[in-house]
């Protein structure tokens, strides 16, 4: 089996709609795909829907979390996307991302930069706005060559000089949240240095011992030495070791299928779960 559990859509900072999404990855080969969207689950409908015979379906999100000043991103899977405490949190971080991106703009403009509103509010589409719309109209200006060029310090980057930060859950809140909800916590690329500061591993250990259920091992922005030394990490703790393209369409070079999970951490995923279930492809429109 061929499984990519961390994949977004247009409902987020993909470019691929979401109907487009599993679509693509049935035509990529995949057996499995997850739909990941910062915290948004509005792509389920349409991913659902179009969904091809062959492809099962992940519901899921990647929720923005924040410990000791260090951003992270907790994958939840198989959550109940109407449990209502779980649902107003994501609210409540999904509705600081219009004031933070405006933020944004506004102190690129102090920098000279002529980003708008109107761009970045046109490059989101309507998905749930973030960073990397706002590191695309960097693009789309030429300030940077590529959107990965823009999470720097000179940037976008967490303490960068156009950064703003927005509301972000405690990780051991969104971990009680999620496993209430019925889901399954995957702390998502722990190792990614170059994106800023990461979480120490006394920390991931805290959360292992709250109930996290896994870490993203085998992910583009890890290196081989990173990989070890988290597999060694994940084995100390009991974890399950996921892998994934972490795809965004254009926005992002990865191919879907990039990078995968083994079958057998998947249905270990699918086990814990209790609060959805995937979903078999039937052949969608």
């Amino acid at each position: 089996m061929r499984i990519d559990l961390h994949c977004h859509s247009t409902a987020s900072d993909g470019t691929d709609t979401p109907a487009e999404l599993v679509r693509n990855a049935a035509a990529a080969g995949l057996d499995v795909v997850a739909l990941t969207d910062h915290d948004t689950t509005r792509g389920y409908g349409e991913a659902i829907a179009a969904l091809p015979a062959g492809l099962t379906l992940v519901t899921g999100a990647e929720l923005s979390c924040r410990v000791d000043g260090v951003s992270m991103h907790l994958l939840a899977y198989l959550f109940d996307p109407e449990e209502p405490a779980l649902l107003a949190e994501r609210e409540l971080v999904r509705d600081d991302r219009v004031p933070r991106a405006r933020g944004m703009v506004a102190r690129l403009n102090d920098l000279g930069v002529p980003v708008t509103w109107e761009q970045v509010e046109r490059i989101a589409a309507g998905g749930s706005v973030g960073r990397p719309h706002v590191a695309t109209a960097l693009v789309e200006l030429g300030v940077v060559p590529t959107v990965s060029d823009a999470f720097t310090e000179e940037w976008l980057a967490d303490g960068g000089r156009a950064f703003v930060q927005k509301h972000e859950t405690d990780p051991f809140e969104a971990i009680r949240l999620v496993k209430n909800a019925g889901g399954v916590c995957v702390f998502a690329h722990p190792a990614a240095a170059k994106r800023g500061r990461t979480v120490p591993e006394a920390r991931i250990a805290e959360m292992a011992a709250a109930g996290l259920d896994g870490v993203e091992v085998d992910h583009m922005d890890h290196d081989a030495d990173a990989r070890d030394r988290l597999r060694g990490l994940a084995k100390d703790l009991d974890l399950l070791v996921t892998g994934s393209s972490d795809y965004h369409g254009s926005r992002k070079t990865v191919a879907l299928g990039a990078y995968m999970t083994d079958p057998e951490v998947y249905g270990e995923i699918t086990r814990r779960a209790t609060g959805a279930f995937p979903v078999p492809g039937t052949g969608g429109a």
